[in-house]
């Protein structure tokens, strides 16, 4: 009995192996195929999704059929429009994972996926909860576990509740600290810093940061990873010197990072695997940090008043994102794109070429135009430009228009200091039209007290403001005094634009009065610095008061000279103003609500004033 015992359950034993090996054949034959027609050029993924589906008829086994409904999710949620199927397939694999132990790969990708597909879906509310729950039931899988909190703290920034997105990061870093992984615990307090960055907590960014350079330093590891880590350290501490408008004491960070960023170049990818599974992160392919330190050094480039170098380094910044773009779809490379073209085009509206900086704001409508994420995060900056660009062409009723829409939609204090500080620069060129509200904007952005940004930069540009509306209000000594600060402060951080407007317009005061061998001191050291930036408008006054100046004292040769050139600027300025004019993209600055327009009608010819160019 013992033996018929035995032998019965060897027969079923055997019997159970070979109907699982072949479960096992048509499983595997049918997921070679459906892998096949999803890796085809094209891809054939009606047939991959068919070969997928066909699994399910044979009844397999749990394990089977929750990596088969994942399988099918994530080909319809990244391949198809089919969102439902997608979620629904999600959903099953999710709940069957749940039920199966030692599945964690299959739950907390399905977790994940599941999550992104309810954010595409704006059901931000179904996100959250999921998010959470995997977050508490991934413990023990310290790589899902990282990701799944990076994953909600991600969500919670995109709904700018900084805050509990911080809170999130702050765990994370603890939780891998505790398993040993110093690379991942430095992703999140780097993470959780930039966050704080954007806070304006400054008072919690600055020991945060401190202990991300010591944990960079000592973390002994994969060299690319190391790099890179130090690449996201130096960004931040670049940006925010750029964003207190510090372009001078930022140097040393910049030269740095630009060096960094060189040494990953020669760095070959290694393909040995981190032997803690919580290393398995990386911050930025290499390809996108370089487009990001591109970015930066146009930033610093443009504060600096370095124009050509940021026209350079946005060229190929630029370049570099068209090929990247033609294999990657990452959101964060439009979002670069967007912000080079923002500043290259605040760069054009300086050296004279309206029209190119009319058709890159055209372009940024574009961009904003396929994803509606962009364009609520860059609405206020996209009116900001066109605001500057109406200042240029002299349409100051459309560039009032565009800075009160801009000041509508910002909450960001810098880029609002900004904002306020232009409009104020149009009220003070409008004569006594705005008196209230010029009065009330320079109360708000009052450099002597109570200035509501850290920025050094912007503080300088009030000063500046206060000093030209004390230029239009006659009352030179006090405009004199509020130069003379702008000078003082944009020498100290090489803020080479205002420094040449401050000589300049201290030069037509000392005119105004008569005193020609000090305005002569101030108008060609205006006039070399702006040829240096270059500034087409500071170039044109510097030259006319040249010519005045050297009439008034009799040098006929150099006032002919100084003619000349103001000559040939105003020339080069008017055709630009024309042809920007003439632009069909010109109509767009009527837009001030909504998304932006789509199509531009045609101009019969410029319709704005020209007095200001001549």
């Amino acid at each position: 009995m013992a033996a018929q015992a035995a032998a019965a359950a060897q027969a079923a034993a055997a019997a159970q192996a070979a109907q699982a090996e072949a479960a096992e054949s048509w499983y595997l034959a049918l997921l070679g195929f459906a892998e096949h027609f999803r890796t085809s050029s094209p891809p054939k993924i009606r047939l991959c999704v068919h070969c997928l589906q066909a699994v399910f008829p044979f009844k397999p086994p749990q394990r089977i059929e929750a990596r088969t409904h994942l399988q099918l999710g994530s080909v319809l949620y990244h391949h198809t429009k089919n969102s439902e199927q997608a979620r629904s397939h999600l959903e099953k694999a999710w709940l069957i994972s749940q039920q199966i132990p030692q599945f964690e790969d299959v739950k907390f990708e399905a977790a994940s996926l599941l999550s992104e597909l309810y954010c595409q879906e704006n059901s931000v509310d179904a996100a959250k909860p999921l998010l959470r729950k995997a977050i508490q039931i991934s413990q023990q899988t310290p790589y899902w576990h990282c990701r799944l909190l990076f994953q909600l703290a991600q969500l919670h920034t995109l709904e700018k509740d900084l805050v509990s997105a911080c809170d999130l990061l702050g765990v994370g870093a603890e939780y891998a600290r505790v398993v040993g992984s110093e690379y991942t615990r430095a992703l999140f307090l780097l993470s959780k810093g930039m966050l704080l960055l954007m806070e304006r907590k400054l008072q919690e960014v600055h020991p945060l940061l401190t202990l991300c350079g010591q944990i960079v330093e000592n973390w002994q590891g994969n060299p690319i990873q190391k790099e890179s880590l130090r690449v996201f350290f130096l960004v931040l501490q670049v940006t925010h010197y750029l964003d207190a408008g510090q372009v001078k004491s930022v140097k040393p960070c910049l030269k740095q990072l630009q060096q960094c960023i060189q040494t990953i170049s020669t760095l070959h990818d290694d393909e040995i695997l981190p032997s803690n599974p919580a290393d398995l992160f990386h911050w930025l392919p290499k390809e996108h940090m370089c487009v990001l330190v591109y970015l930066v050094t146009v930033m610093h480039s443009m504060q600096a008043g370095y124009l050509e170098k940021a026209q350079k380094y946005t060229d190929k910044a630029l370049m570099q994102l068209e090929k990247l773009k033609m294999l990657d779809c990452s959101p964060i490379l439009s979002s670069f794109q967007v912000i080079l073209l923002e500043h290259i085009i605040m760069c054009r509206l300086v050296t004279g070429h309206k029209a190119t900086a009319l058709q890159e704001i055209s372009q940024v409508c574009q961009l904003c135009q396929q994803s509606p994420r962009l364009f609520s995060n860059h609405a206020a900056q996209l009116h900001t430009l066109l605001g500057l660009y109406c200042v240029s062409v002299n349409c100051m009723d459309n560039a009032e228009a565009q800075f009160t829409t801009a000041l509508r939609l910002t909450n960001h204090q810098e880029l609002w200091a900004f904002i306020v500080t232009n409009l104020a620069s149009v009220y003070i060129r409008e004569g006594n039209r705005h008196q209230e509200v010029l009065y009330s904007l320079l109360e708000r952005i009052n450099p002597d007290h109570s200035f509501p940004v850290s920025s050094h930069c912007l503080r300088a540009a009030a000063f500046y403001v206060r000093g030209l509306f004390s230029f239009f209000q006659g009352r030179y000594n006090e405009a004199k005094r509020f130069l003379r600060e702008t000078l003082k402060m944009s020498n100290a951080e090489d803020l080479n634009r205002l420094t040449a407007c401050s000589l300049v317009l201290l030069g037509h005061i000392f005119y105004v009065l008569g005193n020609h061998r000090e305005s002569n001191n101030m108008v060609v050291p205006a006039m070399q610095l702006a040829s240096k930036i270059p500034d087409m408008s500071v170039q044109l006054w510097s030259s006319a008061l040249l010519r005045d100046l050297n009439k008034a004292c009799g040098n006929a040769m150099d006032a002919h000279e100084a003619a000349q050139m103001h000559q040939n600027f105003s020339q080069q300025l008017l055709q630009d103003h024309i042809e920007a004019c003439s632009l069909p993209e010109h109509n767009l600055i009527t837009w001030t609500d909504g998304p932006p327009p789509v199509q531009f009608q045609a101009q019969n010819g410029p319709n704005t004033s020209l007095a200001s160019l001549l």
